[in-house]
């Protein structure tokens, strides 16, 4: 099965029209495998850095603070221990890796759900090519203001084009990115999803 679409320019005038594969473009939206593969996503960017002291790495004496017994109060081996102040803390944060395995099938229906939502919501733009021959951050937000576009996801072919990304870099709420890095997270992220004419054919054959 497939459906057309219209294809535009950077001026918003039609280019054409592609035709989109429904094995990619038209599946169900699964909300259950969107949630996951974004929390999956967002668990291997994490740095994994947070760190509290154990009793082996805060600085002070090593003495017994008072003897076994005798004393009538409780027994205590070290000033460093977790119930006196500035002592250690109990089984607190340690560095580690926060990402964990996610089946390819999984990511593969995820990445699909996300296109499919993006087309069922009127909200995929397929442009001819993103190229510009005044390669400036103002030429291109006047194209920008023809699409319509204030939040949107840019997706090329393999290679992005330098100067189309160099104008973009210093608007906020549009991103760029190459077909090999097209993501759950990026596609949800922004209100609009443009793709060019090669990013449809990379995406088709990386998904079918």
């Amino acid at each position: 099965m497939a459906m057309k679409t219209k294809v535009v320019d950077l001026n918003n005038k039609a280019a054409g029209e592609i035709t989109l594969n429904d094995e990619v473009f038209g599946v169900v939206v699964r909300k259950d495998v969107l949630a996951r593969v974004v929390g999956w996503q967002l668990a291997k960017r994490r740095a994994g850095t947070h760190k509290t002291k154990g009793i082996s790495d805060i600085s002070g004496t090593t003495k017994k603070p008072w003897k076994q017994k005798g004393l009538g109060r409780a027994r205590a081996g070290s000033l460093r221990a977790a119930q006196f102040r500035g002592g250690a803390t109990v089984f607190g944060p340690q560095p580690r890796s926060h990402a964990f395995k996610l089946p390819k099938k999984v990511r593969k229906l995820g990445l699909k759900s996300a296109l499919s939502r993006k087309c069922a919501e009127g909200k995929l733009i397929v442009l001819d090519k993103a190229t510009l021959k005044d390669a400036k951050t103002k030429a291109l937000i006047e194209h920008l203001e023809k699409l319509g576009l204030t939040s949107a996801l840019f997706i090329d072919g393999p290679e992005v084009d330098a100067g189309f990304a160099r104008a973009l870099a210093n608007i906020p709420n549009v991103d760029l990115l190459p077909s090999p890095g097209a993501n759950v997270y990026d596609i949800l992220r922004r209100d609009t999803l443009v793709l060019t004419r090669e990013a449809v054919t990379r995406l088709e054959a990386r998904l079918t």
